[in-house]
């Protein structure tokens, strides 16, 4: 009787600098949204109406918080050691956007991703990613569930804190903890 044999697949990693000549050299179709998330070039899906509304609704909010001094980001990348280069839904970042005009942040404060279709890759690679580069919070705008997941305390890869809030909660990032901003400010209407 035979055996079978399981096949394996070897997978090539990119670093992020041959990311970034791939980019540069005009391999990718300029109308492709891709991000390089541990050496894995991942397509993103294209954003629904309640998708985009979703993340103007985050940016709106966060930059009438977050004032001079601060750059809310939206869809740029974001350096994440030598095999990461996510775009985030939103990302606050301290200075001004000229600081950041020949090179990418390579941190932030505060990251925001707003899931529909894109949920499992959000809620695991993307978590892990900003938990192992030590993003101090990681907001996860779950618009199947319409909940906020907040993500803090990063440790060993993973978020050691995860709180759930509903329409009826307020929010407050933690480099601004007497703010209250309404969760259901930042979903948009059904």
């Amino acid at each position: 009787m035979a055996t079978a044999t399981a096949a394996t697949v070897d997978i090539q990693r990119l670093s992020r600098e041959d990311y970034d000549r791939l980019v540069e050299a005009g391999f990718f179709h300029p109308e492709e949204r891709l991000e390089l998330v541990d050496g894995v070039i991942f397509g993103m899906t294209p954003q629904s109406s309640r998708h985009a509304t979703a993340v103007r609704l985050v940016q709106l909010a966060l930059q009438t918080l977050y004032g001079e001094g601060f750059d809310v980001r939206s869809q740029v990348p974001l350096v994440l050691g030598d095999d990461s280069e996510p775009e985030p839904d939103i990302a606050v970042v301290t200075g001004h956007p000229n600081d950041y005009a020949s090179a990418h942040p390579t941190t932030a404060l505060l990251v925001v991703e707003v899931a529909d279709s894109s949920i499992h890759h959000d809620r695991r690679r993307k978590a892990a990613l900003y938990a192992r580069c030590l993003i101090p919070e990681y907001w996860l705008l779950d618009l199947v569930k319409g909940c906020l997941v907040v993500h803090r305390e990063p440790r060993e890869g993973a978020y050691t804190s995860r709180v759930v809030l509903r329409e009826g909660d307020t929010v407050s990032p933690s480099t601004h903890p007497a703010a209250a901003v309404p969760v259901a400010s930042l979903l948009p209407r059904r």
